[in-house]
């Protein structure tokens, strides 16, 4: 892992920055982790949530973020603390041969296939934003948020790529903020979306909007990225709190795009993409309200199409024991692959659905037992030492699962007979 790029996030005498001024200017990983799960998955997902059901699945978006916070936590815990990425953890905890391989086979597959698929839809989504601001086509513009992307990650520099994602969030802060304050949706029903009601027919929709927010590969990112920031354990807290801020930055976000498309449609409103979310905020603010959209929506397509090939990398390069550096040609070769199948299928307006499909079995599939590894990884005294769970974080980490592994059986019968279909096209 590269050290030359790596902040001193200590001062004097090694104490940790406590200083509310010094810990915002020392946020950085949680902001890769907001940018990688607010991606034009989860904002086509929140648009449908408010088109069909108004501001009632609001406290879903607060179990997500809570359910985030708790798992990310652990995940930087376990980077800070052990020095070693996931993929290590995950290899090196396991005696048996043959179980040590099989940890390894999933993680190479399911990290590495599912963030070469959901590439596709993150560059797609970033061009299409891209396309309503110019008028150029978004074919066009997909290869050239591969290539910008591709070359951010190739300088190697996580300072650099830490600032474009930091300054990446705040615009899709601005810019989806605006349009949910300027759509004047009623603090009364937002009020009321933040108590559980779970509507006939939603389950899948909330099981989606979680599923996009806790996402395997980010426990790769968190647990890699914050070893470039910090390596000691007294930047514990900067750790924690730099998670939870940005967590709740992109939760918010989240909400604001619920809340807009609350309020642009009448509730019950079914919408196939965002490019009908665009269209109702056209006559708004003049029609500047679908240009912050737009910049909004290439926000989040850009940083995930960053984020992704980065996670795919890192827990790919872990799980086989080859060195975690930016700049390793090993490492660059693996989010090299990934972006490459995003900036292809992109190029030739190829329909991500099916190829998203297979990523959202894969991620059903992983995540599960990924959450239980870590809750089991955040236990071992001899790895985390006085650093390991507190009985309350084991449960709220119990829960969580338990959670999860609901969404993944949810998201495998939802897609199992797509996931068929496309596997018996390629055959």
């Amino acid at each position: 892992m590269a050290t030359s790029d790596k902040a001193q996030s200590t001062g004097a005498g090694g104490e940790s920055s406590t200083g509310l001024v010094d810990r915002l200017r020392n946020v950085g990983p949680g902001a890769l982790v907001a940018a990688a799960f607010i991606g034009p998955g989860t904002v086509t997902t929140a648009s449908v949530i408010g088109a069909e059901y108004a501001y009632v699945l609001l406290w879903t978006i607060v179990f997500s973020i809570f359910a985030t916070m708790v798992i990310q936590e652990m995940s930087a815990r376990l980077g800070l603390i052990t020095q070693q990425g996931l993929g290590e953890a995950l290899r090196k905890q396991f005696d048996n041969p043959a179980v040590s391989a099989v940890a390894i086979a999933l993680v190479v597959g399911a990290i590495g296939v599912g963030t070469a698929a959901f590439q596709t839809g993150n560059i797609t989504g970033g061009a299409a934003g891209l396309a309503t601001i110019t008028g150029v086509e978004a074919n066009i513009w997909g290869p050239v948020i591969g290539l910008v992307a591709g070359a951010l990650l190739f300088t190697g520099s996580y300072q650099l790529i830490e600032k474009v994602f930091i300054g990446l969030v705040a615009i899709m802060g601005v810019a989806f903020l605006v349009n949910a304050i300027a759509v004047r949706p009623s603090p009364a029903d937002i009020g009321g979306g933040l108590v559980p009601t779970i509507p006939e027919g939603s389950a899948l929709l909330i099981a989606g909007l979680i599923g996009t927010t806790v996402v395997g590969y980010n426990l790769f990112l968190h647990a890699s990225t914050v070893q470039e920031k910090w390596n000691e354990p007294s930047d514990l807290k900067d750790a924690q709190y730099d998670t939870i801020l940005l967590v709740a930055i992109g939760g918010l976000i989240t909400t604001a795009i619920v809340i807009t498309a609350a309020a642009v449609f009448p509730e019950g409103t079914e919408i196939g993409d965002v490019g009908e979310m665009g269209d109702q905020l056209e006559p708004v603010m003049g029609g500047y309200a679908l240009t912050f959209f737009a910049i909004g929506l290439f926000a989040a397509g850009f940083t995930s199409a960053m984020s992704a090939p980065l996670a795919g990398a890192y827990a790919t390069a872990g799980a086989l024991g080859w060195e975690r550096d930016l700049k390793s040609t090993r490492f660059r070769a693996i989010w090299m692959t990934i972006l490459g199948v995003g900036i292809v299928f992109s190029g030739l307006g190829f329909n991500p659905v099916q190829v998203i499909v297979l990523a959202q079995v894969f991620n059903g599939l992983l995540l599960p037992i990924l959450a239980v590894f870590l809750i089991y990884a955040m236990n071992n005294q001899e790895l985390l030492g006085e650093h390991t769970n507190s009985t309350l974080q084991n449960v709220l980490g119990g829960v969580v699962t338990l959670v999860v592994i609901m969404i993944g059986l949810l998201t495998l019968n939802d897609n199992l007979p797509a996931f068929v279909d496309f596997l018996t096209g390629l055959l």
